[in-house]
């Protein structure tokens, strides 16, 4: 193996090697429990680790996705006292309504748990990839699957084919780089026209090709490249309970944290120190593969 080849194989996500069940497993935990804290150290938690998470997979361009998400939290924080005006702390009037301090921490808290929940579903979205919805669901749900599996794929191919369309008449000088907006604007619809005729043609070709190699003819099998192994299941055995440690502190109210009228947020004692540390690190699990496998590729590189 060329040693290009070994450093595109180390770019693969450690955690991805886990049976698609167990990321899933975790995934849902993550989505579910940033949805429902409210208390702040859970909150920070949560978004320590799923940006961590995120620049592991992404590396510095998760920067660009973190700045265009900036404004719209900033909008959040500051239009949710303008619709919700309960609290004792009124800062100031707008149009004879008063925005509260306490309504304005809340749109933070909103504004965070947004946030958590986009990084991770971004993550989500980055490490399944259609053989693992297959792998998942296709015995349960197969049309669904091959649906969510064809979507994936067509913003892709349309944004590929549209630069090949726009190569194509840049080749014969019909590019359009210096002509008046309205040209322009006329070369954009012909070339969506173009890319409309290819998607038809690319759409009968993948149909005639299921029809003929028996799509729907009988009872559908299909290969699955997942085994679950004795790591799997103990990577998932782990996941559980943690998350059942965690659901347990949350739906005994331990961490409860309210907003209205005033503030009441649960103190940091032992079993609320106790949940942090057992959340952060079920959020941690992807990155620590992420890290270790890093430390042993470059143990083993290096000879160290």
């Amino acid at each position: 193996m060329s040693e290009r080849s070994i450093d595109n194989s180390m770019k693969q996500d450690a955690f991805s090697k886990y049976h698609p069940a167990v990321n899933l497993l975790f995934f849902a935990g993550a989505v579910c429990l940033g949805a429902l804290f409210r208390h702040p150290a859970y909150l920070i938690a949560a978004m320590c680790s799923s940006l961590l998470y995120f620049f592991a997979l992404n590396g510095l361009k998760a920067l660009k996705t973190i700045l265009v998400l900036l404004p719209t939290l900033i909008f959040i924080t500051l239009i949710n006292p303008l619709l919700n005006t309960r609290g004792n702390t009124v800062l100031f009037l707008i149009f004879k309504r008063p925005y509260t301090l306490e309504a304005l921490i809340y749109g933070a808290v909103v504004a965070c748990i947004f946030f958590i929940t986009v990084i991770w579903v971004n993550c989500f979205g980055k490490l399944f990839t259609a053989d693992r919805i297959i792998c998942l669901f296709g015995n349960i749900l197969p049309n669904l699957c091959l649906l969510l599996a064809a979507s994936g794929r067509i913003l892709p191919k349309l944004i590929e084919n549209s630069k090949q369309i726009a190569t194509a008449r840049s080749s014969i000088g019909k590019g359009g780089e210096k002509e008046a907006i309205k040209d322009k604007l006329a070369l954009r619809f012909k070339i969506l026209s173009a890319l409309t005729s290819v998607s038809l043609e690319n759409s009968i070709v993948t149909g005639d090709s299921m029809k003929a190699r028996g799509f729907a003819a009988g009872k559908r099998t299909s290969f699955k490249p997942y085994r679950m192994t004795y790591c799997d299941w103990l990577a998932a055995g782990i996941m559980t309970a943690m998350l059942a440690a965690v659901f347990g502190v949350l739906l005994g109210g331990f961490a409860y944290a309210e907003y209205f009228p005033g503030f009441g947020i649960a103190e940091m004692n032992g079993r609320n120190i106790a949940g942090v540390l057992i959340y952060s690190g079920y959020l941690l699990i992807p990155s620590a593969l992420q890290i270790k496998e890093k430390i042993r590729w470059s143990i083993s590189r290096y000879g160290i």
